[in-house]
């Protein structure tokens, strides 16, 4: 069921709750990393970098220089600055693939993991309290509205 301009204003106020909650979700992640990067002596693409072979990792999927720059939208020619950069700042290392001799691949130090998991371990652990209030259909509900809403602000076919 869609809402339609002159429906039901408990509907109208559902939905605007439901964004304004997404705002202040966005709003929240942004202050949350802004804390991190600055702790981490880290800029904002870097900390985007880090979280993607985070995700990356815990996924079990290994992660290419192009892969670093499709996630950014970055030139390879910014992602080599940026990998030199937190290579030196000890955040990652260049290894070569392990199954394609002529790649390389950028996996994170355990410096750099332990970095981040101290500043985003605790929230993650809060984040799981609060999941685990939900049934599994209501939180079936909310990741399926998260993707969504994620898929109208970051198209997939726009993705890399």
């Amino acid at each position: 069921m869609r809402y339609r301009p002159g429906e039901d204003d408990t509907r109208a106020q559902a939905i605007t709750e439901a964004l304004v909650a997404v705002r202040a979700f966005s709003d929240a992640m942004d202050r949350m990393h802004s804390g991190m990067k600055d702790d981490m002596a880290l800029n904002a693409t870097d900390l985007a970098a880090l979280r993607m072979m985070v995700m990356r990792e815990q996924r079990g999927i290994p992660v290419s220089p192009r892969d670093v720059a499709r996630h950014l939208r970055i030139s390879t020619a910014s992602t080599t600055k940026l990998l030199d950069r937190m290579e030196l700042a000890g955040h990652l290392e260049r290894h070569p693939h392990p199954h394609d001799r002529r790649a390389r691949v950028v996996v994170l130090t355990d410096l750099s993991r332990g970095e981040f998991y101290k500043h985003f371990g605790q929230r993650l652990a809060a984040m799981r309290g609060v999941a685990e209030r939900y049934s599994d259909e209501e939180l079936s509900v909310i990741a399926r509205f998260i993707s969504e809403i994620c898929d109208v602000l970051d198209p997939p076919a726009t993705r890399g």
